[in-house]
């Protein structure tokens, strides 16, 4: 079987720490070729895996190499053009979260795959854990019944040193658009999707200016479930955390550490495996899936999950999330 060419255009921490290692002992995958606008960057990484073609302009990059598709992990203001260009060069793309800064540009990436017909996905690797994907399956096959409340939280240092990353011309905002989107992404998920009701967010800047570093909100949807969330880069933990509860009419389960019951009369089944693995291995197992996942669909092996019309609709309830906050109110949505 052929392999998947693939290409990298960006190669700052994410893709090095993540994206490369992982499509690099990928056996029917070959890394094509990679782009980056700092030359030393460049030879680098082709050193380090053996990739024979570098770019420091993408554009080349897509005149040149015959490949399938490119995965951009590039300062999140510079998403749209990329993408565009590369969908309308006909390759199918994983675009790391965000999707784009504003939900106007996320839609044009959206549009532009529509018109190319061709697949954008967008890096939300929570859902792709495996106690996640464990969870998802037992609420699907009615385990915990009807899902009435989630409540989640992500508090750890910034994920960035970069100066893009905390300017909000550049990067869309601050930790919501970091965690919050994805947290939240994990979360409607496990709901099944309910159309929204209200929002309600509070924000706040303790060490940074133009973006927020901290924020806690609640969600109201039409099916009178409701989401409380809360992320942070300042809150002070002596240690990173990441949690999530999901309660149901018949049973409860809970991420990090993984635990899940469902009640039966006055007992109950304990469905928490005897090892549910530890932190580090979950993260990295998450994105190993995340981009199994991709190559599967651009192989046409598996349906396309965490697309970009998901991402309009993550986007549209960010706006509303910094809608509430600027306001100071709870808004309709």
């Amino acid at each position: 079987m052929e392999k998947t060419r693939i290409a990298v255009i960006g190669l700052g921490g994410i893709a090095q720490l993540v994206h490369l290692p992982i499509l690099s002992k990928m056996n029917h995958v070959e890394i094509t070729a990679v782009s980056d606008i700092q030359k030393s960057k460049l030879e680098s990484i082709k050193s380090k895996y053996g990739i024979s073609k570098g770019y420091s302009n993408y554009k080349e990059l897509l005149e040149n190499e015959d490949i399938d598709a490119v995965v951009i992990t590039t300062p999140t203001n510079t998403h749209a053009q990329i993408a565009v260009d590369c969908l309308k060069a006909k390759k199918h793309l994983l675009i790391e979260k965000p999707i784009a800064p504003s939900y106007k540009e996320a839609k044009l990436i959206n549009d532009t795959a529509k018109k190319n017909k061709r697949l954008v996905m967008v890096g939300m690797n929570l859902r792709f854990r495996p106690d996640a994907m464990l969870i998802k399956s037992l609420i699907n096959s009615g385990e915990f019944g009807d899902l009435f409340y989630v409540n989640c939280g992500w508090i750890r240092k910034q994920s960035s040193d970069e100066k893009w990353f905390l300017k909000k011309s550049e990067s869309g905002g601050g930790v919501l658009i970091d965690l919050g989107i994805v947290l939240l992404d994990l979360a409607i998920w496990l709901l099944d999707y309910p159309p929204i009701k209200t929002i309600s967010v509070q924000t706040f800047s303790q060490r940074t200016k133009s973006v927020e570093d901290s924020a806690v909100g609640f969600i109201r949807f039409k099916n009178s479930s409701v989401l409380n969330f809360e992320v942070s880069w300042s809150l002070h933990s002596e240690h990173d955390s990441f949690n999530l509860s999901a309660f149901g009419s018949e049973g409860t389960a809970h991420l990090n550490p993984l635990k899940a019951y469902r009640r039966v009369e006055s007992t109950r089944i304990d469905y928490t495996p005897p090892q549910a693995g530890n932190p580090k291995h979950l993260f990295k197992k998450s994105f190993e899936n995340e981009i199994n996942h991709f190559i599967g669909a651009v192989r046409g092996i598996n349906p396309l999950l965490s697309s970009s019309e998901d991402a309009l609709v993550r986007m549209k309830l960010l706006e509303g999330i910094y809608k509430s906050a600027e306001l100071n109110k709870e808004i309709e949505f």
